[in-house]
């Protein structure tokens, strides 16, 4: 091969890398640009689920911006988020230190604390519909067993109560994820830090403090922003056991976009909705990169 064509052969990018590659971006061209440009101009219209439709401009994003039920809905989405972010790391954390090292009985037991997580929020949600009914419920039965409550207790009526009821059920359902990633994440530490660790009379919060900790801090951080993306997309269990109520207590964003598109009719205004809500969750997100970035 001459010094010209190796040259050629370094600065040109092969044929075959591109033909590798143009699947992936055909992908994401097909299902990620063009959806998007086309929710992009649906924003800018009146377009209803059934029937003609006409551009409005940005009338719509002004909608959404005056619209006091979606600005409630998006301050209770941040109460959520922050009830639930810090209880499913320290949940996940704990179960990932019970079950990372492989002795007799470890598998079982990522088995079941994993298995709310598989089963789901939809399955689970259901469940708990029927769980936290006053009366017969089994919420309420062990509740009045306890003598903490007369057994009556209508935990679905009420904004405050129902909160705290999902938030207890989300934190049980997806902790089962954040074990998983933390576990993965401490089983690549080699042993032999651990055994020097030891030899220093180190204890183990301070083992787990400075060697641990600072060792996953990646899986913590993946960890927090997936939790919390989660938590700004929530849905599923707020439509499932309060359908927002009562009143609009307990609306989410989702559940709010959710009404004006299926309930209001009113698609372009939702679509604007929805993109104002891709917007805050890139930023939460960008500035969780920012807050949880490696340091020296």
């Amino acid at each position: 091969m001459s010094v010209q064509t190796r040259r050629g052969s370094l600065t040109h990018p092969p044929r075959t890398g591109l033909l590798l590659v143009a699947p992936a971006v055909a992908f994401v061209v097909v299902f990620v640009f063009v959806p998007l440009l086309v929710a992009v101009y649906i924003s800018l219209t009146n377009f209803p689920l059934i029937g003609g439709y006409e551009f409005v401009g940005l009338e719509n994003y002004a909608l959404a911006f005056s619209d006091p039920v979606f600005g409630r809905s998006i301050l209770y989405t941040f109460i959520y988020t922050a009830i639930v972010t810090g209880p499913i790391l320290a949940l996940g954390y704990a179960l990932a230190v019970v079950v990372r090292a492989n002795r007799r009985g470890s598998t079982l037991l990522r088995t079941i604390f994993f298995l709310p997580f598989v089963v789901g929020l939809t399955t689970i949600s259901f469940i708990m519909l029927l769980e936290a009914q006053p009366n017969s419920g089994a919420v309420n039965l062990v509740l009045r067993a306890l003598g903490i409550t007369d057994g009556s207790t209508a935990w679905l009526v009420n904004g405050p109560l129902a909160t705290g009821l999902i938030c207890v059920l989300v934190i049980w359902g997806v902790s089962g994820l954040t074990m998983i990633l933390l576990m993965s994440a401490m089983q690549g530490i080699p042993r032999e830090i651990y055994e020097s660790a030891e030899l220093d009379g180190a204890s183990w919060w301070q083992t787990e403090r400075q060697v641990t900790i600072p060792m996953i801090r990646r899986a913590i951080a993946m960890s927090v922003i997936i939790s919390v993306i989660g938590s700004f997309l929530a849905f599923t269990q707020f439509f499932i056991l309060t359908q927002g109520g009562p009143g609009s207590e307990t609306t989410t964003v989702v559940m709010s976009i959710f009404r004006r598109a299926f309930v209001d009719l009113q698609l372009g205004a939702a679509t604007a909705m929805s993109l104002l809500l891709v917007l805050l969750t890139g930023l939460v997100t960008g500035v969780q990169f920012w807050l949880l970035r490696e340091r020296d």
